[in-house]
């Protein structure tokens, strides 16, 4: 269809439209049949993308809901041509898209569109100044705190990732980034624990010392713990549950 009758028809459409009951079969068909119509408007917005012809399925989607809010939010009486009034819908919706999932890593809005003004103001004073500008400069050029700028710089470097699968080094066969990298070293939180039991152990009596070391040091079990100490295998639970609950407590405490 011609895009002179796409417009013609989609205004006989918008006005008997206005006049249907929301929810209603013939509003549900009106509505299809209007964005039916102006599916080329989609197709003509998406077209601004075409370097990304990889995402080009979902940018037509997307850009249908943006149809869609326009059709929803359009009247005549604007007195301005719908697809004047559509387009902006489509390509925000589509912008939206690659805001929403082209980042690695999620961000605030707020410094994805930070990022886009500090790459122009960058672009321009490198162009000016024969050389990469300064933090003061970028903070002065675009009317912010150099704060702003250094997070705005930060958050940046979640546009893109890497995976530590990746080669260390592409040049030679030095192994991946992940072989690289450090873990956690189990007997730091162990001496860290020692040394935290320590002032703790000293507040027990030598009663409860003697049942610790019994217990963990000489791996007695509980009834021989009994037996040496004279008492039923079932006390010796409750007075082991007893000190480990205090040491743990102590251990928690901030």
């Amino acid at each position: 269809m011609a895009p002179k009758d796409a417009r013609d028809i989609s205004k006989v459409f918008f006005t008997r439209l206005a006049e249907l009951e929301e929810g209603t079969h013939e509003h549900s068909y009106v509505r299809n049949t209007l964005i039916e119509l102006n599916l080329a408007l989609v197709r003509y917005a998406a077209a601004r993308f075409r370097n990304r012809a990889d995402q080009m399925e979902d940018i037509v989607q997307v850009g249908t809901i943006g149809l869609i809010k326009a059709i929803d939010r359009f009247e005549l009486t604007r007195e301005v041509e719908f697809a004047t009034f559509a387009v902006p819908y489509i390509v925000g919706e589509i912008k939206r898209f690659f805001r929403d999932t082209s980042w690695a890593v999620h961000v605030p809005r707020r410094l994805q569109e930070l990022r886009i003004d500090l790459a122009k103001a960058t672009d321009e004073l490198s162009h000016l100044l024969d050389r990469a500008p300064t933090t003061a400069e970028l903070a002065e050029h675009l009317g912010l705190d150099e704060d702003e700028v250094i997070e705005g710089v930060v958050a940046s470097n979640g546009y893109t990732a890497g995976s530590i699968d990746m080669p260390a080094d592409e040049s030679d066969h030095t192994g991946a980034i992940a072989d690289r990298l450090g873990a956690p070293d189990a007997g730091l939180e162990t001496a860290e624990n020692v040394q935290a039991l320590k002032p703790l152990m000293e507040e027990l009596d030598d009663r409860e010392r003697r049942i610790l070391r019994m217990r963990f040091g000489d791996e007695m079990t509980q009834s021989e713990i009994g037996a040496e100490l004279g008492v039923s295998q079932m006390h010796v639970s409750r007075l082991l549950a007893r000190i480990t609950g205090r040491l743990r407590a102590g251990l928690l405490v901030e």
